[in-house]
């Protein structure tokens, strides 16, 4: 199993509850083939740059292991969804 780091961003106008059902499904994705070490919600921060017309978004850290497989169905969930504005997984052990 490979460590990861994942960050994303959501959209700052999901209501709260939206807005912990998404997470609670990224947990339930990794928890299928992986190992979920750490979750860090970073709230609402500005952004460096204008993103959709927002200048705002709420930040969600995740470090996992697991197989190669997960981040791919990361992605592809991140790139259907509209609630989430950036992502960024990053292989730690290379």
């Amino acid at each position: 199993m490979n460590k990861y780091e994942l960050l994303f961003i959501l959209d700052p106008e999901l209501e709260e509850e939206a807005r912990t059902s998404y997470i609670e499904r990224i947990k339930g994705i990794i928890d299928e083939a992986g190992e979920l070490e750490a979750v860090d919600e970073w709230g609402s921060r500005k952004l460096a740059y204008e993103i959709n017309k927002k200048n705002e978004g709420y930040y969600v850290k995740m470090n996992f292991k697991s197989t190669p497989e997960i981040p791919k169905e990361l992605v592809r969930v991140f790139r259907i969804s509209e609630a989430v504005m950036r992502h960024l997984i990053v292989n730690e052990d290379e």
